[in-house]
């Protein structure tokens, strides 16, 4: 009964679309603590990765930088995260200020729409 008591707040995510928790699951074990300390993981990856693509000028680290986190959501399931940047990768490779520009709005409303939905159950489980 304990065990379906903790596995209830993670799997109501199962509604958000910015994670596929059943993918989380699946590479998790169905674990729901390491599920949430992987969710804790990305979050704090993605904050700290949206911070440096925000600041930094150069065309090549953006391109880095979206590289590094398209694994980490790959990983959770964060698949708008993922396209997102990705979609900001091509565009680093065009160096082309209003792609950039527009890539980078997307990976921020992609990641902010993640975070949203995980913010409240690493709050619920204080991981």
């Amino acid at each position: 009964m304990a065990q379906a008591e903790k596995q209830a707040p993670l799997l109501s995510l199962r509604k958000a679309t910015a994670v596929d928790l059943s993918h989380l699951e699946r590479i998790t074990f169905g674990n729901v603590q390491l599920a949430l300390e992987v969710l804790a993981l990305f979050d704090k990856q993605a904050a700290q990765l949206l911070s440096k693509i925000q600041r930094t000028r150069s065309v090549p680290e953006l391109a880095a930088l979206a590289h590094t986190l398209k694994g980490a959501a790959q990983g959770i399931g964060a698949w708008k995260v993922a396209a997102a940047c990705e979609n900001l990768e091509h565009a680093a490779q065009l160096a082309e200020a209003s792609a950039l520009s527009e890539s980078i709005t997307a990976f921020a409303a992609a990641i902010e729409e993640a975070r949203r939905h995980i913010a409240p159950h690493l709050a619920m489980h204080r991981v």
